[in-house]
């Protein structure tokens, strides 16, 4: 039993109950709660709150304490809206990520729209442009459409007599020339118009005259040359002309000191070649120089060629005769291409390129006499109606 313990009066205030023989007692103890024991386990909790106890009474203690208890409120409260503030942001910049990708979308949709519509305004540009070129077709047509009938042949006839005397004073065509002037009159033919006999004959007297023109084969003659030029790089050099082959020795009968004897004379006679020189020794060159000798030769036929086109009969007989030149003194005669190519150059030396070709004067002068006709006898061209309907 303790030595010491709470007793409740009826006062409700407790008092301690000493032992009447102090002397006899052990160690002073602290009192203890009547319903604790001091061996429990519960015996540091029971100081830790008297200790407390004690701590509240003193109003530093109470205050650090309030202190203490405010600043952990306010921390958990700072926490709090800080989590929640960071909630909020996690969600702003969600819907803002969000707000961002859908106006990227729309931008991108917008930029689609805009490049469909710059499509489409181009293709209505386009097609715009299409009408204005077909409204002038239509136009230009109306216009030739509201000639008459006459003007138009005429038109028509006129510019065929231009073109054949460009085709003989520019190029030398006697044939487009002609076939020209044999348009024109068959389309005079299929109008049985008085006034338009004169220009007629006129157009006979000129096609009768170009067709007394002797003929120029320009084709042929360019085919040609341009067969000599493909043949030039083929043709063998004089100075590469090689010996004949020797013929093998013959074998005499007898034995072998008579085929031994035949075999040494062959090789004696292959000692020493006479041969018959009926022109001078041939142009040497050099390997580089060859390649210049074809090539010069090449531009001389293209010269040639040229010169054929423009009807230049003197600078083409000029080329001729400078490349046959060349071509007997530098390359062998007796190849075959060699005498394929001299009869080809003395044929086209001997072809007559230039032939005096007329000017179509009388049939210039007829068509601007049928201009000068009075207009009754052509007719009256019609009104042309207004766009509007004629309003």
């Amino acid at each position: 039993m303790p030595d010491c313990c709470w007793v409740w009066n009826n006062t409700s205030k407790t008092k301690p109950i000493d032992d009447p023989t102090p002397h006899d007692r052990g160690p002073m103890t602290e009192p203890t709660d009547p319903t604790v024991s001091p061996a429990a386990p519960g015996a540091p909790q029971g100081r830790l709150r008297k200790s407390l106890l004690k701590s509240l009474r003193r109003p530093a203690a109470l205050i650090a304490a309030l202190a203490l208890a405010l600043l952990a409120w306010q921390w958990a409260e700072t926490r709090l809206r800080i989590q929640s503030m960071q909630a909020q942001l996690a969600s702003r910049l969600a819907s803002a990520e969000a707000a961002s990708a859908e106006a990227r979308g729309a931008a991108r949709d917008n930029q689609t729209a805009l490049r469909a519509l710059q499509e489409r305004i181009g293709a209505l540009d386009a097609r715009i442009d299409q009408m204005q070129g077909q409204q002038g077709a239509l136009d230009a047509l109306y216009q030739e459409l509201a000639r008459t009938r006459d003007d138009r042949v005429l038109a028509d006839v006129e510019q065929a007599i231009n073109i054949a005397n460009q085709q003989l004073q520019l190029a030398g065509n006697a044939e487009a020339a002609l076939l020209a002037l044999q348009s024109a009159d068959a389309q005079l033919a299929r109008i049985e118009r008085a006034h338009f006999m004169p220009l007629r004959k006129a157009l006979n007297r000129d096609i009768d005259r170009l067709k007394a023109l002797p003929a120029v084969d320009v084709p042929g003659m360019t085919l040609k040359i341009e067969g000599m030029l493909a043949g030039i790089d083929h043709l063998p050099l004089a100075f590469e002309k090689k010996p004949a082959a020797a013929k093998p020795a013959p074998v005499a009968p007898g034995g072998m000191l008579p085929a031994m004897w035949a075999e040494v004379w062959h090789e004696i006679r292959q000692l020493v070649r006479i041969e018959r020189l009926d022109r001078p020794d041939p142009g040497l060159l050099a390997p580089n120089q060859v390649v210049f000798l074809r090539e010069n030769l090449k531009l001389r036929l293209l010269d040639a060629r040229l010169a054929l086109l423009q009807r230049d009969e003197r600078v083409f007989r000029e080329d001729i005769r400078q490349a046959r030149t060349w071509v007997e003194k530098y390359f062998d005669p007796a190849a075959p291409l060699t005498q394929s190519a001299l009869d080809t150059l003395a044929q086209l030396g001997d072809a007559k390129v230039s032939i005096q070709l007329p000017v179509l004067t009388e049939s210039l002068a007829a068509i601007k006499g049928v201009r000068v006709v009075p207009e009754r006898l052509i007719g009256p061209a019609p009104a042309a109606p207004s766009p509007k309907g004629g309003q």
